[in-house]
């Protein structure tokens, strides 16, 4: 299935579901919510509180009613079903079989929602599957059931509404969140992501390692950094920035290292990897692979006003307006693809740095003031008008944003 619009013209949703028991058996409860498997968009919440039953019972209610919901929304659609009950993906894929009854008759039911062959089903970690969790411990909690229809935001559709209410915004889109950029209409931006690859030995060493040469591979640190990394951005349009969509393309450098950052980011969302010339690292010409001392000792006066008049060049090699010309073709492509949706760009320190700046409209002079750390994110927002949003993002590689 593509996962950005499944097989031929067929929708794709995301069934996310869960279940509990407090006791096993015990007061029992599920909760199942529909995603657009597009921006991440909730389209619906199930929740029920079930009584006195099992966990392996409420987590096929769940099932059946995240199914059901996904139905009524598309019946045509294909659908992932992502649970962190493996016994349940094992089950409902036919690896294992159903001996119990209950259980028997409600994977019998949740068979004979949708055509087996547009059903997929995925097993998650339990931290993945937070928001069905969630919705079963509020149903268990309150010992009601749950049912809330979420329409899409449509383009021009009002800021205010009852949940659920046709036209009204979807929670945690189509509202400005606090510390937004001010606008004043409901234009949509692309979302970029740019995530600089980690950290490899020329890294560690301080040398200039440009786009003339393929460049050494990722560390074993730099590894630990790309998968911290992909964590967070796997959030994106979730639990973090919910009024970002849930990213739907990977574009990388072809250099080695991003490559590699890449594919822990493609691993983690289920996404190919495009890879782009245009967001490729400086060229660093006869300045390649030596450090700024040794750069210094054989051009003396030439490094610092490479980065800080931003129009000079290196031997043989790029300047920073050069690297910046680049990213504005980089950024004129995405907006040209659409917008209301998050693109992930695996790039180089200088070409961010050039990124964050086009956005800003800042000199170039300035651009080597930004800080881009290995397997740091940094997110721009273009909108169709011209006008941007840079977003104030972080390095997982120093401990942002990891405790949760």
């Amino acid at each position: 299935m593509d996962a950005a619009g499944g097989s031929g013209s067929r929708r794709r949703l995301i069934v996310e579901a869960d279940g509990g028991s407090r006791g096993n058996p015990g007061p029992a409860g599920f909760g199942a919510l529909v995603r657009d498997a597009r921006t991440g968009e909730v389209l619906a919440e199930r929740a029920e509180h079930l009584g006195h039953t099992t966990n392996n019972v409420a987590e096929y209610s769940g099932l059946v009613a995240g199914l059901r919901a996904a139905a009524a929304i598309d019946p045509e659609a294909e659908v992932e079903v992502r649970l962190d009950s493996r016994l349940v993906v094992e089950q409902m894929s036919g690896a294992w079989q159903i001996k119990h009854t209950e259980m028997r008759r409600l994977a019998d039911l949740a068979r004979a929602v949708l055509p087996a062959e547009r059903v997929s089903y995925t097993w998650v970690p339990r931290a993945q599957n937070a928001a069905a969790d969630a919705l079963a411990n509020e149903a268990m909690d309150t010992a009601r059931s749950i049912a809330r229809d979420l329409a899409p935001r449509a383009a021009g559709a009002g800021l205010s509404g009852e949940e659920g209410a046709p036209g009204a915004p979807v929670p945690g889109r189509g509202r400005r969140p606090s510390g937004a950029a001010p606008r004043f209409d409901d234009a949509e931006p692309v979302t970029v992501v740019l995530l600089r690859h980690g950290e490899t030995s020329m890294t560690a060493a301080g040398g200039y390692s440009g786009s003339s040469e393929p460049g050494p591979p990722l560390s074993a640190q730099g590894r630990q950094q790309a998968a911290a990394a992909a964590e967070l951005i796997e959030r994106i349009g979730r639990d973090l920035w919910g009024d970002i969509p849930y990213p739907t393309e990977i574009i990388a450098s072809p250099m080695v290292r991003t490559q590699e950052t890449a594919a822990v980011v493609s691993d983690r969302l289920g996404l190919p990897v495009r890879t782009m010339e245009l967001v490729k690292e400086a060229d660093f010409g006869e300045w390649q692979g030596l450090t700024a001392q040794e750069i210094e000792l054989r051009w003396p006066g030439l490094l610092e006003p490479w980065h800080t008049q931003a129009d000079v060049r290196p031997p043989g090699g790029e300047s920073i307006v050069d690297v910046g010309r680049r990213i504005a073709q980089v950024f004129a492509e995405l907006l040209a693809g659409g917008v209301d949706r998050t693109v992930v760009v695996v790039s180089h320190a200088v070409s961010i740095r050039a990124a964050v700046g086009v956005a800003l409209g800042a000199q170039p002079s300035s651009w080597s003031r930004l800080r881009v750390a290995p397997a740091s994110l940094s997110i721009v927002r273009l909108f169709e008008d011209g006008r941007t949003e840079v977003a104030v993002a972080g390095a997982p590689s120093e401990g942002w944003a990891r405790g949760r």
